[in-house]
C-alpha cells in the first residue's frame, strides 16, 4: 500500500494576526486570575501569581515572534 501524504505548504500570511489574537486572550486571562486572586489566598494565590508570570514570558516571546515575522516581510 503506497501512502501520498504530503506535508501541507507553510503558510504564514495570518502569523502575526493570530499571534496578535493570543496576546489579547492571555492578558484577559490574567485579568481574569487577577480577580479571582482578590478572592483568595495562601497557595492558591501563589498558584495564581505563577502562572500570570509564565503568561507575561509568552506575551514577551510573542511580540518577539510578531518582530521577527514583520521583518522577514
Amino acid at each position: 500500500m503506497t501512502y501520498n501524504n504530503k506535508p501541507n505548504p507553510d503558510d504564514r500570511s495570518d502569523n502575526v494576526e493570530k499571534l496578535q489574537e493570543m496576546i489579547v486572550n492571555t492578558i484577559d486571562n490574567m485579568q481574569k486570575a487577577e480577580e479571582t486572586m482578590q478572592n483568595v489566598s495562601g497557595e492558591d494565590r501563589a498558584h495564581i501569581e505563577a502562572k500570570n508570570e509564565r503568561r507575561r514570558e509568552s506575551i514577551d516571546a510573542m511580540r518577539s515572534e510578531i518582530k521577527d515575522e514583520n521583518s522577514a516581510r
